[in-house]
């Protein structure tokens, strides 16, 4: 199914055996626009610590209830390596978790009912020698990106969706109110052509003309709840 990434943000993360405590923002690999990793704030019982979990560990996404059940012990959340979520986080500093919760590294591809289906445009990673890279992004970092189109600036970003089956990022949703009156639309992500991070900035290979003429970005399709 396909979900705004906002319609997920606090929805609790259980363990098998409790609460791990509730979503706050996902990271994503940023050549391939591919979930990595649900940041959960843990609350009090791990004093308001943040976590990282791996969609590999969600066994069910239940809407009604907005949780995720996953298949991890609350001993294995207290006793995880502690990465800290305020800074960039590279593949290397993630490493640790995929020995710990024995999770498969995820070089090649992308999770599918907890097996891994291989990308044609997925670099094989080896994390022994792909050094300090900084390919993971923040989704809400990255809200507020401008876009610009093949003939010009069009709006910026302010959500994302994805399908939470594979944890693929299909759409932009981008905000165009200081251009045709507050419109949101909804761009793929296929047609991103390049990401000046530096300058916030995302290129794609559409017109303006074509995003104006896109059927409006209707939020409730996207949010069972």
């Amino acid at each position: 199914m396909q979900r705004n990434v906002k319609s997920l943000i606090g929805y609790r993360m259980e363990a098998t055996d409790g609460e791990i405590g509730k979503v706050e923002e996902f990271y994503f690999e940023d050549t391939n626009w591919l979930i990595r990793y649900l940041i959960v704030e843990t609350g009090n019982w791990l004093v308001n610590r943040k976590v990282l979990i791996s969609p590999q560990a969600i066994k069910q996404n239940d809407a009604k209830e907005e949780v995720f059940r996953t298949n991890l012990t609350t001993e294995q959340i207290r006793t995880s390596p502690d990465i800290d979520t305020n800074q960039p986080v590279s593949r290397q500093q993630a490493m640790p978790l995929y020995g710990h919760y024995d999770w498969e590294w995820y070089g090649t591809g992308f999770y599918v009912g907890g097996l891994e289906a291989v990308m044609d445009n997925d670099p094989v990673i080896d994390p022994s020698t792909d050094k300090g890279d900084d390919h993971l992004r923040s989704t809400d970092n990255v809200k507020g990106y401008q876009i610009h189109t093949i003939d010009g600036d069009f709006g910026h970003v302010s959500d994302f969706i994805l399908d939470d089956t594979t944890w693929q990022i299909i759409y932009l949703v981008v905000d165009t109110h200081k251009w045709f009156g507050g419109t949101k639309v909804l761009i793929k992500t296929s047609t991103i052509t390049e990401v000046q991070w530096e300058n916030a900035t995302i290129f794609v290979n559409i017109s303006t003309e074509t995003i104006k003429d896109s059927p409006a970005f209707d939020e409730s399709k996207f949010n069972p709840s």
